[in-house]
């Protein structure tokens, strides 16, 4: 059953609680369906909840898995019905989300895409209906619509909260130049400033091998730091007269005189080799990175080259990581900001029960929100008082909170890369339901 409760729940803080369904079947709704979608009624005015996803297409794999995770979320007997339409067909995201409307649906779920949003916003604003989408673009937030992905914004500014806690105070940035990477800038840009910080230092670089060497070089300051190279010692005798050899007859005959077969004075000791001169700090003392694949690799080796490591700086990176962390040893002490996967064990569970195959991670996005949608249509209606309770609700990744403006908090763990790869959890995901807004 997805269900809303109230109070204390094995340790968690007072708040509201999305728990999972218990499964024995079907896990539709009993609405029979059309179309070729399970779940889905017909009739003009049935529908409680909107879900407007792509089915066919070129996303047609994440919008069928996220339809099933809601529908699982809208199992439970006296749950509303969801009423589902294609962004992929005539009209796109438009087209449906009109479509949903029409059909007096009181909230609607969707769609995947920014572009997506930004066509559909307008209408369900219009309409004087809420609109949870699934997109991570923080830039399609407004009053009346959220954006329910795991965005950039969130996952710096819960690192720097972190990295601030360790005594960090001087942050710097080493970003692609894509949207992406502009969004972490920003992100980081913004959380600085909130806590009172100067403004990072944020350099953004091409896929330019030579150019994220230079950039990195300019961003670390390493030709400043760099220590002098020591004078080379000297290796040969000196000639003329010395402490060693007075006259000044070794250094002209090194080998001795065959007339006289005078052999050298003993070799003095060699002097030991000069000790290596740490390299300075660069100056900033954490460092924001965003990339992946092959651009990655390039800029882990020109950290090295530039003497930065987790030693000095405290290297922080996107949650993107954690889907090949155990190849990131060469990071080792590099944090990232993600849920806990222990918080969605119990719904991978009963979906994979249910479908015969794991959930991806986006499709706990639309649970959550089915969830939430059918919680508050059972309770009486979906307000934006309801919507944006301070103390959040937990989901199947832990706590979130709507706010007034579109933005939503999300409490996330800060993992550390482990010197032979892999991750481990440094710093718990907050349970408290006082979450500072991000």
């Amino acid at each position: 059953m997805s269900r809303l409760r109230k109070g204390v729940s094995t340790g968690l803080a007072a708040g509201t609680f999305l728990t999972l369904a218990a499964c024995s079947g079907g896990g539709s709704s009993s609405v029979p369906g059309v179309g070729g979608v399970p779940g889905v009624s017909e009739g003009p005015g049935a529908h409680d909840v909107g879900l407007i996803l792509p089915l066919t297409g070129r996303n047609a794999a994440y919008g069928l898995r996220m339809r099933d995770a809601a529908k699982l979320a809208l199992s439970a007997k006296g749950s509303p019905a969801l009423d589902v339409h294609d962004t992929n067909a005539p009209g796109g995201a438009e087209q449906a989300a009109r479509d949903a409307l029409s059909r007096g649906d009181a909230i609607l779920l969707g769609p995947l895409t920014a572009t997506e949003t930004s066509a559909a916003a307008p209408l369900a604003v219009n309409a004087g209906k809420p609109e949870l989408a699934f997109t991570s673009d923080s830039t399609q937030a407004r009053p009346g619509v959220w954006v329910m992905g795991l965005t950039p914004e969130q996952q710096v500014r819960r690192m720097v909260d972190a990295a601030r806690a360790t005594g960090r105070r001087t942050f710097a940035a080493f970003l692609p130049d894509n949207a992406f990477g502009h969004a972490m800038g920003d992100g980081l840009a913004r959380a600085c400033r909130d806590a009172g910080l100067k403004d990072p230092q944020i350099v953004f670089h091409t896929m330019d091998a030579q150019n994220i060497d230079d950039g990195l070089k300019t961003l670390s300051a390493i030709e400043t730091r760099q220590p002098a190279a020591p004078a080379p010692a000297p290796t040969d005798v000196p000639a003329g007269p010395s402490a060693i050899d007075p006259t000044g007859e070794t250094a002209a005959n090194p080998a001795g005189t065959a007339e006289t077969g005078a052999t050298p004075p003993a070799t003095p000791a060699a002097t030991p080799a000069p000790q290596a001169v740490p390299v300075p700090p660069p100056p900033f003392d954490a460092l924001v990175l965003a990339d992946t694949g092959l651009e990655l690799g390039r800029v882990i080796t020109a950290l090295q080259a530039d003497h930065i490591d987790s030693s000095q700086v405290q290297i922080m990176g996107p949650a993107l990581w954690k889907a090949f962390d155990g190849k990131l040893g060469a990071l080792h002490g590099a944090w990232y900001a993600a849920s806990d996967a222990h918080d969605r064990m119990g719904y991978v569970a009963q979906y994979r029960a249910l479908y015969k195959q794991a959930p991806s991670p986006v499709t706990d996005f639309a649970y959550d929100a089915a969830a939430l949608a059918g919680s508050l249509i059972r309770q009486g209606g979906v307000t934006m008082q309801a919507l944006t309770r301070p103390d959040g609700y937990m989901g199947v990744d832990g706590l979130f909170r709507l706010r007034p403006d579109g933005h939503v908090t999300r409490a996330l763990a800060i993992y550390q890369i482990q010197r032979g790869g892999g991750a481990r959890i440094v710093v718990p995901a907050s349970r408290d339901v006082a979450i500072r807004p991000s």
